[in-house]
């Protein structure tokens, strides 16, 4: 077991792996997990799912609340982890507005292979045609973002591992 007082947010692109990543990191780390999906409002969700990409009003809502459970977790001292695309930095610096020690985890990888992951699994409201639009969309964090860089070619066991690793030093 490792120690991390610290909130996550596990970002990237759709299809790379925020929640496999964020459940198994909240498991090693004996953290709660979020899965961001469940925070949009219905109207998102209906959306994405009529294959509608989301724009910034709409994501504003669903942004504010994860800023907010956020900050409420880290205040009660059981910081959590949260899946979230988190794809620009207004987004992010949004959820740190609210939470200033969020560390993003961001998950990268080639369009081919994210794109063969999402054909491959099934997901209520996020259909692959929506990932070129996420790649277009995706502003690479800065290095002034407090933000740690992991490889979506590795398995979730390896990901977690070199995570677990970067949080200890």
């Amino acid at each position: 077991m490792t120690t991390n007082q610290t909130p996550i947010i596990v970002m990237g692109v759709s299809g790379s792996g925020k929640s496999t990543i964020g459940a198994l990191l909240a498991e090693k780390l004996e953290q709660e997990f979020i899965d961001g999906d469940a925070l949009h409002p219905e109207e998102n969700r209906i959306k994405m799912a009529a294959g509608i990409a989301l724009d910034d009003a709409d994501r504003t809502p669903w942004l504010n609340n994860i800023g907010e459970k956020l900050s409420d977790s880290n205040k009660a001292g059981a910081p959590v982890i949260i899946a979230c695309s988190a794809l620009k930095r207004s987004y992010r610096d949004l959820i740190r507005s609210h939470e200033p020690d969020t560390l993003f985890v961001h998950l990268t990888g080639g369009k081919q292979l994210i794109g063969e992951r999402m054909a491959a699994r099934k997901h209520e409201f996020m259909p692959t045609s929506l990932l070129t639009s996420q790649l277009a969309t995706l502003e690479e964090p800065s290095s002034d973002e407090h933000v740690l860089l992991a490889e979506v070619a590795h398995t979730p066991e390896q990901i977690v591992s070199d995570l677990l690793e970067a949080l200890n030093h």
